[in-house]
């Protein structure tokens, strides 16, 4: 299970707990098919969330499964977690780095890069993640651009189940890439038969995005390929794993 938040725009006006599920969108990144999650029609943002794109899980033998070419970005930040497999980034400041299972890619664009974002040679044959992107606040847009490699984020084990920090800080685990806005992205897995409960901050946005397995929220069953949004004004939000131990 992904789970993502965000302090509250000030455009947000709903001050109760809402959840809402929106289905994904099928797109393009360049060959590999997607399910993006934002933005869609009724849910632009979650928090500075801007941009989530599922792919996978897939296997290939001879294939590249992602062959993304060169192409610029401006006032965000990219976010690439995986799964499984690999994903080779290269930019123009002349970054080369491989992402896997555990670590996060984390390119700040600030006032102009270009990148692109490759299955390398050498690979396991599969594939499974998410890209993620961070609009940067007025005070950041033009700022310098970066790249981060980190390769383990911090993992905290609690009652039910775990959960990897790639963004921001939680339960005093933090992230070590940089951010320029209030966030939290953190991947939950859920032990099979488990109930798995987090604590949230009530001034954030929250949404919600199915990986694999399967649990359930407040006795309705999560799909795939929805994204789930939460809202604001809560202040814990508590998921139930089935037989197949989900995450998101």
């Amino acid at each position: 299970m992904e789970s993502v938040n965000g302090k509250e725009c000030s455009s947000v006006g709903a001050k109760q707990p809402t959840f809402i599920g929106y289905p994904n969108r099928t797109a393009k990144l360049g060959v590999l098919e997607i399910a993006r999650a934002l933005p869609i029609r009724d849910r632009r943002m979650v928090g500075p969330w801007c941009f989530l794109d599922r792919f996978g899980p897939l296997s290939f033998v001879s294939n590249k499964a992602m062959n993304v070419p060169p192409h610029p970005h401006i006032g965000l930040q990219t976010v690439s977690w995986l799964l499984e497999g690999e994903v080779l980034h290269n930019d123009s400041l002349g970054s080369e780095a491989m992402v896997r299972p555990g670590g996060v890619n984390v390119m700040t664009a600030g006032n102009g890069i270009s990148h692109t974002e490759e299955t390398p040679g050498g690979n396991s044959g599969r594939l499974n993640g998410v890209q993620l992107w961070v609009a940067l606040p007025e005070s950041a847009r033009n700022t310098a651009p970066s790249f981060m490699n980190v390769e383990q984020v911090p993992k905290v084990v609690t009652r039910g189940g775990s959960f990897q920090v790639f963004a921001g800080t939680k339960n005093g685990a933090i992230s070590p890439a940089p951010y320029y806005s209030e966030i939290v992205g953190l991947d939950l897995r859920i032990y099979a038969e488990s109930e798995f409960e987090l604590e949230l901050d009530q001034g954030y946005e929250h949404a919600l995005l199915v990986l694999g397995g399967d649990c359930s929220f407040e006795n309705t069953e999560l799909e795939e390929r929805m994204l789930y949004y939460l809202g604001i004004s809560r202040s814990s939000y508590c998921l139930r794993a089935g037989l197949a131990a989900g995450y998101s």
